[in-house]
């Protein structure tokens, strides 16, 4: 298998408020593909994209495969590469004002590792991490 891309695809309930939730942080939107079903976001210089179906959309496409609630279980957990500590500080509070929750404060943790973990308004987790 030689795959030409890789995606993710992540069940949301309210598009709006996604939209504004990861614009806020500064993802750089993936106009051609959103639509009345999902929204799509750009990530990291790499411009990996993430696809943010309505929930009832990605499950009706997937047919037989129910998504878990975000908001009790992971799924998945992205990890973010920061520059350094003061940019994760920074991201940090960039979560916090956009309506997302800290999951874990910044912190130092193992030798030279530091972040910290958010969830957005739909309970996806990211971790935020400099090494």
């Amino acid at each position: 298998m030689k795959p030409k891309m890789i995606w993710a695809n992540l069940a949301v309930a309210d598009l709006e408020r996604t939209q504004k939730f990861y614009t806020e942080l500064g993802f750089k939107p993936n106009n051609p593909h959103s639509s009345n079903e999902l929204v799509s976001f750009f990530v990291g210089e790499k411009d990996f994209v993430i696809h943010f179906f309505l929930k009832n959309i990605i499950e009706r496409n997937m047919k037989s495969i129910p998504f878990g609630d975000s908001q009790s279980s992971n799924e998945i957990i992205f990890t973010l590469s920061a520059e350094n500590k003061e940019q994760v500080n920074e991201w940090s509070e960039e979560v916090k004002n956009a309506g997302g929750t800290i999951v874990s404060e910044p912190e130092s943790f193992g030798e030279n590792y530091y972040g910290f973990v958010f969830a957005d308004p739909d309970g996806h987790k990211f971790n935020v991490f400099f090494m």
